[in-house]
């Protein structure tokens, strides 16, 4: 058990359940204190329910400046605990504490504590994250008003458990902070060459990266891709990164990720409200990389492509108009109506490589891709297209699980006609009618028989609501989801 903080040192915050109810270590740790929690929540009106908290300043009998009861208890009789949320909650109660030490420790006490203690930790990760590097002041209230302290210990009975649990979860968390920093990036920061420099970093975990500049990308055909980047200074890029965690002969598993550094419509120019926000464009490839990361970090025991198209999309002199026809890699060609509808096209030739090169047992791929898909499902679902129905039922699972939940869509050929050109074998936008589905039908002309997924992440991937997990404008959605997938469906 870890020792109580000394005089002026940590906050100290403990749980308690229902009617009160405190854990064993608590009230050993706690000694004659524990009075005092029952006496303060009869005036503070506390019963211990999860989302509550009782705030005691200055408690006789222990060295702590604050002690903060945590309420433990589940809202409904018999329903679980959601430790995963009962971490955010518990960085959320901390208010001005700049140390604190948490005792994870119930009259309750969970039925696998390791799991547990993961989510747990977990939860207290994924809440404390900040993005303030470009802030050089700071306001008195800011501070004051900090979601989280600068030194955060957690303790328990088990001690070595607790340690197992949270070093269990650092490389996920680690994935996910990366996710959202990347969504988080200034443009004139993040850009396809410093986006693919920053994946280039996973190579310290053991993870094969390789870049392929204009030339090299020329030289596969990849010009759906490149006419999208071509009215941009900065070039376009494709990263391809390999985790060879299986055995030598196993396909791998592949997740491709728009990377649209900043989309300004192109000639098809957005609306100058709100365009700053296109800086995020590129969440689906900030989740690939991400999630590369975590599955190095566990060393998971799977073959696993990550493929990410990075491209800006600018108006210009040289710039892709409407009404231009463009072969991809796959040879088929595709009559741009709308350059706004640009993420498709670096789907379609980052798709029809991997599935080409690399043979996988499937591929998922994840984009910003459409505003249709806000229309149809907010931002409490991100949308889940598919040809394959064990596929897109994992997913399913593992979006449920994690907490960020996938819907899925219909697809067929009434809706593939929607794509269909006068003028080339596609264009690249079906009209506003069904926007989301004809947009993945485009991309499955570039899957061929491959099993794959395509989820259509506009509304959860920036700009996402904050949530007692999540504070920062870019979510990370997705790194846990498909780290969960893998793990409880396709690892061997």
């Amino acid at each position: 058990m870890a020792s109580l903080p000394e005089q002026g040192g940590q906050v100290l915050a403990v749980f308690a359940g229902a009617s009160l109810g405190l854990g064993a270590a608590t009230q050993a740790a706690l000694g004659d204190a524990a009075t005092l929690v029952p006496r303060a929540a009869e005036t503070a009106g506390f019963k211990g329910k999860i989302g509550s908290s009782l705030d005691i300043l200055a408690p006789a009998g222990i060295a702590a400046p604050r002690l903060i009861v945590l309420g433990a208890a589940p809202e409904k009789e018999g329903e679980k605990v959601d430790y995963l949320r009962l971490g955010g909650l518990a960085v959320s109660k901390l208010g001005k504490a700049k140390k604190a030490l948490i005792l994870f420790d119930f009259a309750a006490p969970p039925e696998d504590v390791a799991s547990a203690a993961a989510d747990f930790a977990l939860g207290l990760r994924l809440r404390a994250y900040k993005f303030e590097q470009f802030k050089t002041k700071q306001s008195q209230t800011d501070e004051a008003d900090s979601p989280s302290p600068l030194d955060l210990q957690l303790a328990g009975p088990d001690k070595s458990a607790l340690q197992a649990a949270t070093a269990k979860i650092e490389g996920l968390a680690d994935g996910v902070d990366i996710a959202r920093t990347l969504v988080n990036l200034p443009p004139n920061l993040l850009y396809p060459e410093s986006f693919a420099e920053k994946a280039k970093e996973l190579e310290k975990l053991g993870v094969e990266v390789e870049i392929l500049d204009v030339p090299a990308l020329e030289a596969l055909g990849m010009r759906a891709l490149l006419g999208v980047g071509q009215g941009s200074a900065r070039p376009s890029r494709v990263v391809v990164m390999r985790w060879n965690g299986g055995p030598k002969d196993a396909a791998p598993l592949a997740f491709i990720g728009k990377g649209v550094c900043f989309d300004s419509g192109g000639i098809s120019l957005k609306p100058g409200a709100g365009m700053e926000d296109m800086k995020g464009d590129m969440a689906g490839a900030a989740c690939v990389v991400g999630l590369m990361h975590a599955l190095a970090s566990r060393k998971a025991a799977a073959n696993v492509i990550g493929a990410i198209g990075l491209v800006e999309n600018m108006p210009g002199g040289g710039a892709q108009r409407p009404g231009d026809i463009v072969a991809s890699m796959s040879g088929q060609t595709i009559e741009i109506i709308n350059t706004d509808a640009e993420g498709r096209l670096v789907l379609a030739d980052v798709l029809w490589h991997v599935q080409s090169a690399y043979k996988p047992k499937f591929m998922v791929d994840l984009a910003t891709l459409t505003g249709a898909i806000l229309v149809a499902l907010g931002q409490e679902y991100a949308g889940l297209f598919s040809n394959n129905d064990e596929l897109a039922e994992n997913l399913t699972k593992a979006g449920t699980t994690t907490g960020e939940k996938l819907w899925r869509l219909p697809m067929g050929p009434t809706y593939d006609k929607l794509v269909d050109s006068k003028f080339a074998d596609m264009k690249n936008t079906g009209g506003r009618h069904a926007g989301s589905i004809s947009a993945a039908q485009f991309l499955q002309r570039f899957v061929n028989d491959t099993p794959w997924a395509h989820l259509d992440i506009a509304g959860m991937g920036m700009g996402s609501p904050t949530n007692d997990l999540n504070q920062s404008w870019g979510s990370g959605f997705g790194v846990r989801l498909l780290d969960r997938l893998v793990a409880d469906f396709y690892e061997k």
